[in-house]
């Protein structure tokens, strides 16, 4: 057997609301390197949108999901993987908890008024009997080709952390690569036999990981396979690691930027029903930088009357990630 992780993020772009970083570990039949899962699962899923086909979109989420096709495609397919671990979250809160329960606190986002003081039922859009079919299927398909789901972890990264974490390792590139390679290797045994491949996203222009691999290391030794603008990869033991551009085609990677997505978007919804209760004709906001700027200044004289403890105004240098 072989181990396959993927990682993606959400949120580093935008001004408001938290960073989700994700990693999914799967089990699979023989070399990683080799394993198509859109292969072995294409009756169950599919990289394509398809309508009335019965099967589980899964793609880069920019795919899955736009704020003109709405959250349902994008919520049935990961309430539908979710279910692989026998997880059934009910609640926003619940998903939370659930994805970051290996953290020693498992709520990060519990200081934040709009999280704290309200939640959100799951679903939202998706129907039920969807997610029982897709999931169902998709199990059975899984079993089929010897897949199974090991592990969904997460880092929600509440803006308040992201900035400390940015004045803490210099810049948000170095916040980023730092709490990603920490949440990898929470979910990866460098001294494990098993043929194990990892792949993320790479960050930004960085071409160099082999410091910040290293720094989650007991001693191993670290080959630099290669190092270029479209992939770098390196082997620890019986484990090969890549960061490459484009690295959502592979099936995991897909699946962490999904859930990486899902959880963002409900926490802005969160976000935004909180100021909209207190200005009811407040334009909502995604919290990327030129609409989050204009949501700031048309909140500003309430949250001042609210005397709320949000810091909209208090960026790192490097960071526009605020609360």
């Amino acid at each position: 057997m072989g181990i396959f992780i993927g990682t993606d993020e959400a949120g580093y772009g935008p001004n408001l609301g938290p960073l989700v970083i994700t990693a999914t570990a799967w089990e699979i039949p023989g070399e990683p390197r080799e394993f198509d899962f859109f292969a072995a699962l294409s009756e169950v899923v599919s990289q394509e949108a398809e309508k009335d086909s019965g099967r589980l979109h899964v793609a880069d989420s920019k795919e899955v999901y736009s704020p003109a096709k709405g959250i349902g495609s994008l919520e049935t397919s990961v309430l539908s993987l979710l279910r692989l671990l026998d997880w059934k979250p009910s609640s926003f809160s619940q998903l939370c908890g659930d994805l970051s329960r290996f953290l020693a606190e498992p709520n990060p986002l519990a200081g934040e008024p709009w999280y704290s003081d309200s939640d959100l039922t799951l679903p939202q859009l998706a129907e039920n009997a969807a997610i029982e079919s897709g999931s169902g299927s998709l199990l059975e398909a899984c079993e089929a080709a010897g897949v199974r789901l090991l592990e969904v972890r997460s880092e929600i990264v509440s803006p308040e952390r992201f900035n400390s974490l940015c004045e803490t390792h210099g810049n948000k590139a170095a916040a980023l690569s730092k709490t990603t390679l920490g949440l990898i290797r929470s979910v990866w045994d460098p001294e494990s036999t098993e043929a194990t491949l990892i792949v993320g996203d790479k960050h930004g222009g960085r071409n160099r990981y082999d410091d910040l691999i290293d720094e989650q290391l007991d001693g191993q030794m670290i080959f630099r396979l290669g190092e270029g603008k479209e992939r770098s990869t390196y082997r620890v033991g019986s484990t090969e690691l890549r960061f490459q551009m484009r690295a959502e085609s592979h099936f995991p990677v897909a699946v962490s930027s999904m859930v990486c997505k899902y959880v963002r978007e409900l926490a802005m919804d969160l976000f935004n029903q909180f100021w909209q209760k207190h200005l009811p004709d407040l334009k909502p906001t995604k919290g990327y930088p030129v609409d989050a700027k204009r949501f700031r200044e048309e909140i500003a004289e309430k949250q001042t009357e609210l005397e709320s403890p949000t810091k909209c105004s208090g960026e790192t240098a490097d960071s526009a990630m605020v609360t």
